[in-house]
């Protein structure tokens, strides 16, 4: 009797474990069955094909859904958050663009850790189930300073960027040696997310030299680049950009039959890929922020899918151009790009859900047949924290002693040209020339100033020099006097046939009564991190009543418990940069339209935060902080 006790107990417990074997097998059954082809199911062995009129992956027919988001752009602590919310909008693919200039900001210097982990970036979207399409350039436009190519290119005078010119192949070749190394192991027949790489970008728009393509697209596979190759051009430049054995791409914002049947005839059974859509566009000062109806977004998207053809949505997230980093555009005339890039994307500068999301993963849930997409993650809390009031004041000329110099030069040198940074020169910020005047009378510019001069006579400001303003009065005066000029490097162009003149600072002479000036003293301010550190030791003074301008102003921003996302405001200030513990959130200007710079939580300690402004002519002596952004009035992209 005892022992049928013990085989009943025995048989039941089988039972129990193997039910419990069986429920573990069938949720693995499930979860894997259920998945897109992804490599758990896959050999690894062709990648991503365009044999036939549509994309394969692995033999398998495989439909790109993709959405730009740039790691750069975007806060390492928040990268989870914002690659998470893109996944559950039904995007299957990521795609992101290198910078080389932050990445070898010196020739010396390669840069890939923290913010810049790019291989960290590409495992995390491997972890949470993205493809990824690798644009490592060396050009990728982005809206970055000269496209994202490093400032020190320029100090050869005879520098041709985007063309086989050896100084530039030279430095290229050793970036890409460094670079692609790391994202070799990460491509899709290693293993890896990485399906398809990008041979430069928009070349057809530039096109100076017909074997450059070649050797970019060969400057990648000799170093193991195997998957497949793609080109992304304008319509109209498609033929000019592309490569032999490379698939083509279109960028637009408005779908045209006409670019498409080009397309086509370009390369008539192949898959069809936009490429970059445009879900919305970049800001330059003085002007409005520009959006893109939602309702032109979602039909666009909805019509792209309904042609079976393959896209990715640039942005999808757009975040900060934090820093100097933004670019500029001189078509009419001379513009700089404001820090925010929003860009009127499906997920906002701080990653908020805007209708554009919800429209978007409504159609794609639809588009996948009701497929259930993972959950939206939810949102971060926002604190309008309590006014930051400046109490200390640091005037422009009692911080140059903390600059790297001075430099004396006869001439004017432009900033690349400097021998500062191991002889890189200077790549961004303002950069300080004085000399002595003896006579008043009217001082000329030319085209010389590159962007914008604040003039000075013995520190006591005269007047403005930028690219219309070409002359102004010096006052009469006795003896020698000096004269400074701070000239600010607002951005260089980002794209354009006239990347190889982006020299900034003064890049030719200036002339009193038509006399060239001599004989300079040239301070470097490029205010980096280590430069405002440096300024903790500088002789600041309680603020006074009337400061003097320019001038560094430091106050205090308390955040008690675990620091949230905020939004910095300068109502009464006129034109400046702000740094939040050291770190350059980029610049403010009244004019607009960008009134609010995005603070992320996690740049903020728990506790005191410095708050340093720089401001050029006028300040309000306090900083606000407030719950949601203002990106100024918008007005509709035409």
């Amino acid at each position: 009797m005892q022992a049928m006790v013990v085989l009943r107990i025995r048989n039941a417990h089988k039972r129990k474990y193997a039910l419990i074997c069986l429920c573990i097998v069938g949720f693995i059954m499930y979860r894997y069955l259920r998945m897109p082809t992804t490599g758990w199911r896959l050999s690894r062995k062709v990648g991503l094909s365009a044999n036939s009129s549509q994309f394969t992956l692995e033999g398998q027919p495989f439909h790109i859904l993709g959405g730009s988001i740039h790691y750069f752009r975007v806060p390492r602590a928040y990268w989870r958050d914002r690659l998470l919310k893109m996944k559950a909008c039904g995007i299957n693919t990521l795609t992101t663009s290198v910078p080389w200039s932050l990445h070898q900001p010196n020739r010396e210097v390669f840069n890939f850790h923290t913010q810049l982990d790019l291989e960290a970036y590409i495992n995390l979207a491997a972890e949470l189930g993205l493809w990824v399409i690798l644009r490592p350039g060396p050009y990728i436009s982005s809206e970055l300073d000269l496209g994202g190519l490093p400032s020190w290119l320029l100090r050869d005078g005879s520098m041709r960027l985007r063309t086989t010119y050896p100084g530039f192949t030279q430095a290229l070749n050793t970036f890409f040696d460094k670079l692609i190394p790391k994202v070799v192991p990460l491509q899709f027949k290693k293993g890896g997310p990485i399906i398809a790489v990008q041979v430069e970008n928009e070349y057809g728009s530039f096109a100076k030299d017909e074997s450059y393509m070649l050797f970019i697209k060969e400057a990648l596979q000799s170093r193991g680049i195997s998957e497949l190759l793609l080109t992304s051009d304008n319509h109209n430049t498609l033929k000019s950009g592309g490569v032999d054995g490379v698939i083509r791409s279109l960028k637009l914002q408005k779908l045209n039959q006409k670019d498409i049947q080009d397309l086509i005839a370009i390369q008539p059974n192949s898959p069809t890929m936009v490429m970059d859509y445009w879900t919305g566009w970049y800001d330059v000062w003085g002007e409005l922020h520009h959006v893109l109806p939602q309702e032109d977004m979602v039909s666009t998207v909805r019509e792209i899918l309904r042609r079976g053809m393959s896209v990715n949505l640039y942005m999808f997230h757009g975040g900060s151009t934090f820093g100097f980093m933004s670019g500029a555009v001189v078509d009419p005339s001379y513009k700089a790009l404001v820090p925010s890039y929003d860009y009127d994307a499906p997920l906002s500068e701080a990653g908020e859900y805007t209708p554009k999301y919800h429209l978007l993963r409504d159609l794609l849930s639809r588009y996948n047949r009701g497929d259930s997409f993972p959950d939206m993650p939810t949102l971060h809390y926002r604190e309008a924290y309590e006014p930051a009031i400046m109490y200390q004041h640091l005037s422009l000329w009692d911080a140059l002693s903390f600059t790297e110099g001075p430099f004396k030069s006869l001439t004017p040198v432009n900033m690349e040209n400097l021998p500062v940074n191991n002889g890189n020169g200077q790549s961004y910020g303002y950069t300080l020339y004085e000399t002595i005047i003896t006579s008043g009378g009217l001082l000329k510019s030319g085209d010389n100033v590159r962007d914008r001069a604040l003039v000075y006579v013995d520190r006591s400001y005269i007047g403005l020099f930028k690219r219309k303003n070409l002359e102004m009065a010096v006052p009469d005066g006795k003896g020698q006097r000096t004269l400074s000029l701070l000239v600010e490097n607002c951005g260089r162009v980002h794209q354009g046939r006239d990347l190889d003149k982006q020299h900034k600072g003064l890049v030719g002479d200036i002339l009193l009564n038509n006399i060239p000036l001599r004989d300079f003293t040239i301070y470097s301010l490029d205010m980096k991190p280590s430069f405002i550190d440096s300024l903790y030791q500088a002789p600041w003074k309680t603020l006074p009543e009337n400061p003097s301008f320019p001038g560094f102003f430091m106050g205090r921003l308390f955040a008690y418990g675990y620091p949230s996302d905020t939004f910095l405001k300068l109502p009464g200030w006129e034109k400046g940069v702000v740094f939040i513990n050291g770190l350059n959130l980029g610049r403010y200007w009244s004019i607009g339209p960008q009134q609010s710079l995005y603070i992320p939580g996690p740049f903020l300690n728990s506790g005191i935060n410095q708050v340093i402004v720089f401001e050029e002519q006028e300040g309000d002596y306090k900083v606000q902080f407030e719950d949601t952004p203002d990106l100024g009035m918008a007005v509709d992209i035409q």
